[in-house]
């Protein structure tokens, strides 16, 4: 899936949990000084702006399918080589980088074990790949109240608890299927503090990925619906919530 939305809509939407991932995925797959690192499908550049403060630019390569995204990146972190490219056909030769890492991308690639399997080509031999995705299954993501909502008004409605990877197990079963070995799984968590619902609310009406096409695709009446049916189900003063990330890490 490609974002073909505004940088600045992302960072609102998601950008704000991802700043909060990165690190801990980062430590996860052991990034240090020295080594050369890709980021896979990097969005506007949370991780990669992490990945260049532990590495510099120079060592720090990243790819996104999302022309928005990719001239964010680029603007954002010079020196850092930023192509458009998708993860199942990475534009590298093989066993260049010592670590490849994916955040909140793996459930969004159109088959995951290839993007995986590819991650792991351009990994050296004894390098790391890393992933992580939100627990929409399990109920526990920054979206899972949100899709709650919307599916007791519309059952149809096509949430994210059937993507990839996204329960626990699941992404260590694709690491499995990609060839990687030693394989890792953990839990990452982000706290979001919200000002009250509007602040919550406000950015799923920028149409970014599948909760935001889906708040767009209604009709005003529908719409106004879903948002009072999920304003009932949050504090009316400020609040925070914690959301749950599935990582995995395995060596190529």
């Amino acid at each position: 899936m490609s974002f073909d939305v505004a940088a600045e809509a992302y960072d609102r939407f998601m950008g704000r949990y991802s700043l909060q991932l990165s690190p801990q995925l980062a430590d996860l797959a052991g990034v240090r000084a020295g080594q050369r690192v890709l980021d896979v499908g990097c969005g506007p550049g949370a991780l990669t702006a992490e990945l260049v403060a532990r590495l510099g630019p120079g060592a720090v390569a990243a790819v996104d399918p999302s022309e928005p995204f990719v001239a964010a990146a680029r603007a954002r972190y010079p020196g850092v080589r930023v192509l458009q490219a998708s993860a199942e056909d990475l534009p590298f030769p093989d066993h260049v980088f010592d670590a490849a890492l994916a955040q909140l991308v793996v459930h969004f690639m159109s088959d995951p074990v290839a993007g995986l399997t590819e991650m792991a080509r351009v990994t050296r031999p004894g390098g790391v790949v890393a992933a992580c995705v939100w627990d929409h299954g399990g109920g526990q993501g920054p979206l899972s109240l949100f899709w709650q909502a919307a599916l007791e008004l519309d059952p149809r409605a096509e949430d994210e608890t059937r993507l990839a990877g996204v329960r626990q197990g699941h992404l260590s079963g694709l690491f499995e299927a990609a060839g990687l070995r030693d394989i890792e799984e953990t839990a990452l968590s982000a706290i979001l503090e919200h000002a009250g619902f509007e602040a919550w609310w406000e950015p799923f009406t920028g149409a970014v990925g599948p909760a935001g096409a889906y708040v767009a695709s209604l009709d005003p009446e529908r719409r106004a619906e879903l948002r009072e049916h999920c304003r009932i189900r949050l504090p009316g003063g400020p609040f925070a919530l914690t959301a749950l990330a599935w990582a995995a890490r395995g060596v190529a």
